[in-house]
Formats: structure tokens, sequence, C-alpha cells
């Protein structure tokens, strides 16, 4: 079994937790649909392709920075409310004429917490596996920069590489992690283990679901994972785990 595997660097990064707005805060690493997100514009794919993703990584720091925000609601524009005056059109409902029509949106400061010198180790593993050298390639010799998080959180791309895959047992040894990573929480049964780790639940894909005519909403699939931090003890003898050709373990989800 085959999968690509990605070394990045980023020098200050979001990854945006979705809830969060008046600070924007961050996930410790990447959630899977942003990683997805980054595989699929990298190689220009226009329609969802499956596959696996393993998501590890470390960072140094916190900080916190300011950035520019845009409030618009589609409320019609009040002087004494908005800052910013936006011209648009409309139907009147009535004569079916189209009328000019100013709306609101206010402009501010607010606060985004990035991760500083974030180091990432990600695996993919495409069901289709005539997809992995069109991975490689895109990664390899990408056709613009590659970013993830925010567009402006261009990564560098430290090493690319095809590596096998495979499960074997352990024994008698015990391994610490070498990276923070994310977990799928249904791999391990031991509670003591769970409770050493921070639960998430992060979207991994979406589907259009059609709410009415020519109308389309995402609705998000789900995975709940535990994100494990560098030198957690993990793995116990006698069990069976997945590990890359170089020996890393491997957590796809």
């Amino acid at each position: 079994m085959k999968a690509i595997r990605i070394e990045l660097y980023q020098n200050l990064v979001n990854y945006k937790k979705p809830t969060s707005f008046q600070l924007k805060e961050t996930y410790p690493l990447p959630p899977y649909s942003t990683v997805s997100g980054m595989i699929h514009y990298a190689c220009a794919f226009e329609e969802y392709k499956d596959m696996k993703i393993s998501i590890q990584g470390n960072y140094n720091s916190k900080v916190n920075d300011l950035y520019t925000r845009y409030e618009f609601a589609g409320a019609e524009y009040e002087e004494i409310r908005h800052n910013i005056k936006l011209k648009g059109k409309e139907i009147d409902r009535k004569t079916g004429d189209e009328m000019e029509k100013y709306y609101g949106a206010t402009k501010g400061v607010s606060t985004v917490e990035l991760l500083v010198d974030a180091e990432l180790l990600i695996h993919i593993k495409p069901e289709d596996e005539k997809l992995i050298p069109i991975i490689y390639e895109a990664f390899k010799t990408p056709k613009e920069y590659i970013s993830l998080g925010r567009r402006e959180d261009i990564v560098r791309i430290k090493d690319v590489k095809v590596v096998d895959i495979e499960k074997k047992f352990l024994d008698d040894t015990n391994l610490k992690l070498n990276y923070d990573a994310y977990i799928p929480i249904d791999m391990f049964n031991d509670d003591e283990f769970r409770s050493k780790a921070t639960i998430y639940k992060l979207n991994r894909y979406y589907d259009l679901v059609k709410v009415k005519k020519d109308t389309f909403i995402r609705q998000w699939i789900k995975t709940s994972v535990m994100h494990a931090v560098k030198d957690t003890d993990f793995l116990y003898a006698d069990e069976e785990f997945t590990f890359d050709s170089d020996n890393n373990p491997v957590f796809f989800a």
C-alpha cells in the first residue's frame, strides 16, 4: 500500500476554529477539510476525491496579531450604523423592475491567533492509487505557491515522498510521538490514554444538500479525534499499528 508523505513548514499560520469570532482562534493542527482543500486545489481536482489523511506536526509558540475585519449582513445602509456604503440592486416585487439599493458594512479591527514556526507531517492515501503520481507532482513542482489555513498562510515544502504503508506489531515496546497528532478516537479503547488528550470534532468533507430550487448548502461530515501531544506514550506491545517505510506512525482518518 502506497501513500504520499509531505513535510511542510509555515512561519505564521491560523487554522481557524469555526466557532471563534472576536478572537480568531486556531486549532493546533490543520483540520482534515483544510488539508483536503489544499490537496484538491494544488492538483486542480474539479470534484471531490476520496482519500485518507494523517496529520501530525509541531509549533514553537502562539502570538496574537491584528487584522482588518469586515461585517456584512445584507442590511440596508444606515449612516449612524455603518461606515461603508455599498451600491447594489434589487427587484421591485410589484413591478419587477430593477432598482438601486445601498447596503451597509462595518470595517473594524479584530485579533487573530497565530502559530509560530509550524512544522507538519502529512500522509495522503487516495482511494484511487492512480492519483498518487498526480498528487506527488502537484507538490513536487507546484504551479503556484501553496497555502494552508488562510490564503496568505504560505507553506514551504520541505520534502515530498511516496512511501510504503504497512501494519506491524510492536514487540514489548512502547513508542512516543515525535509530533503532536490527530488520532481517530475509535483507534483506542483505552480511557486512560483518552484522558491525556484533547478531543476535537473536525470537519472531514461535505455533501451538497439541496434546500430549495437552485440552492444548496454544505452539510459537513465530521470526524472525532484526539489531539495527542509530542512524547505521549501511545503504542502498546502486542498491538498492531500503521507505519510508513521510515517507521513514522500513521493515523489515517
